[in-house]
């Protein structure tokens, strides 16, 4: 596996469990009322933004190599 198909691959899965524990953190929210789970679940928002730039950053260096 190269390193660009690792990235894609780690990106996705890093991007998904943030946005799910960031949707997750913010039902939590809406359950109890505690401010910690809402700046939780922003704050995971905002990681998983953060890891879609990254990975197409990375994508754009690494386009000269191939998948595999």
């Amino acid at each position: 596996m190269s390193l660009k198909a690792f990235h894609i691959v780690f990106v996705t899965c890093a991007v998904l469990l943030a946005f799910f524990f960031g949707g997750w953190l913010v039902h939590e929210y809406r359950s109890s009322g505690q401010p910690g789970q809402l700046f939780g679940g922003i704050a995971s928002f905002l990681a998983g933004g953060g890891m879609i730039w990254y990975g197409r950053k990375v994508l754009r260096k690494l386009k000269h190599i191939g998948y595999l």
